[in-house]
């Protein structure tokens, strides 16, 4: 961490916003699903606002953040093409042509957008396939940097959105080429770098170090996450937030981890599952000494309620509640590394909780249509089945109903014929 340049602090002091309200991602999908004469583009703006924000009523010292895909990307039955990618949409998956997307970075004008990346997504992709990659790739960040900041453009019509150029999860031999461009090349126009794998982390040529470094993982745990910050991560996406509030888990633990009195201890869980019947009758909060609207207003008995009846607002006020807990945590990660103690401060976190997330007892939320498989031949049952139930109770009933007539219940002692 010594060798890291100084901005890094200040750029870990926007890590935590990408977790907690004060920074938005968008991604491209939610406009190219729609016409070219969408609403957000129509939306009226100075030279110096974002229509993106305006229409989203985004404040403006909140960073937005455009992405060609959501994340965690889902995976595509069409393949990509050299000059667009395949996206899911609500209507179905689509193309996104590079320069469709180039052009709505000039008209949204993000901070930050993220270069478009030939993926490959849900399988590892051969020898040849890896060589198109980085081909593709770099035909993507070539073209749009020259049509965001090329020198046949003025000075006004330049775009003023930070691009961060897309490093592909492959060994840095064969994208060499690739980035001995970025290094030369693209250098003065690129403001930072997308990495999709924690390892390429560790394979950024020095001439590229000062530049900040967008993660795209999907750290499963904060052990994960305090890893990647200490490979170079300096700012990062985190699923495992919404997971945990879709799956009533609520958060809690501290980063620095508090003094362990006892070192026979066992280790602290990094959450509480509010399913458990364990929390029907307790009136105490999520997390003890937590200040946020959640545990002020409730007690874990009232989201066990919320969860059990299927409430909507249980997993709105988990999710209020985990955010803040992320927002505390890259706090003490930002004053950590400022004291030069991130490293022992990691190796107690990992003494001090336990290395997995807890498991979940109950059922999430209904599942929203992206997080559905695409359909295909014998696939299973999204939904379990739910006709036939009639035919299970008759089955049930017959059992306790007798198959005989009245001579029959008489001589059994039931009755007595008149």
């Amino acid at each position: 961490m010594a060798e890291k340049p100084s901005m890094t602090f200040s750029l870990l002091g926007s890590a935590a916003p990408v977790l907690a309200p004060r920074r938005m991602p968008t991604r491209a999908r939610t406009v190219i699903e729609r016409s070219d004469n969408a609403a957000v583009y129509k939306t009226p703006a100075a030279p110096h606002e974002s229509p993106l924000k305006k229409f989203s009523c985004i404040p403006n010292d909140m960073p937005v953040i455009l992405g060609p895909r959501r994340f965690p990307a889902i995976v595509c039955p069409p393949p990509n093409t050299s000059t667009s990618i395949a996206l899911s949409t609500s209507i179905g998956f689509h193309q996104l042509p590079a320069k469709q997307y180039v052009n709505a970075v000039h008209k949204l004008r993000p901070d930050i957008a993220i270069g478009m990346a030939d993926m490959v997504l849900g399988s590892p992709p051969g020898n040849k396939r890896r060589e198109k990659m980085v081909d593709r790739t770099h035909a993507f960040t070539r073209d749009a940097l020259e049509q965001l900041y090329g020198d046949a453009l003025t000075r006004n019509a330049k775009s003023k959105t930070a691009f961060f150029a897309p490093v592909l999860p492959l060994d840095n031999a064969q994208q060499s080429l690739y980035l001995e461009d970025l290094e030369s090349e693209f250098r003065w126009d690129i403001s930072g770098l997308a990495l999709y794998e924690a390892a390429s982390l560790e394979h950024i040529p020095a001439s590229l170090g000062d530049l900040p470094r967008l993660l795209l993982s999907d750290p499963s745990t904060p052990h994960h996450i305090l890893r990647e910050i200490s490979l170079g991560a300096d700012l990062l996406t985190t699923p495992v937030l919404g997971a945990s509030s879709d799956a009533g888990i609520a958060l809690d633990f501290k980063f620095p981890a508090p003094v362990a009195q006892d070192d026979d201890k066992k280790p602290q869980p990094l959450g509480y599952d509010m399913w458990s019947v364990e929390n029907a009758t307790a009136v105490s909060s999520l997390a003890e000494g937590c200040v946020c609207f959640a545990c002020r207003k409730h007690h874990r008995a009232y989201f066990h309620h919320l969860l059990a009846a299927k409430e909507m607002t249980a997993w709105a006020l988990l999710q209020i509640h985990n955010y803040h807990v992320f927002d505390l945590f890259f706090a003490g990660i930002r004053e950590s590394i400022q004291n030069g103690t991130f490293e022992q401060d990691i190796e107690a976190f990992a003494r001090f909780y336990a290395p997995e997330m807890p498991e979940s007892s109950g059922q999430g939320p209904r599942l929203r249509g992206y997080q559905l498989p695409a359909p295909a031949a014998h696939a299973p049952r999204r939904a379990p089945k739910v006709y036939g139930r009639l035919e299970e109770v008759m089955v049930s009933s017959s059992a306790v109903t007798p198959d005989t007539d009245a001579s029959g219940l008489e001589e059994h002692g039931f009755a007595q014929k008149a």
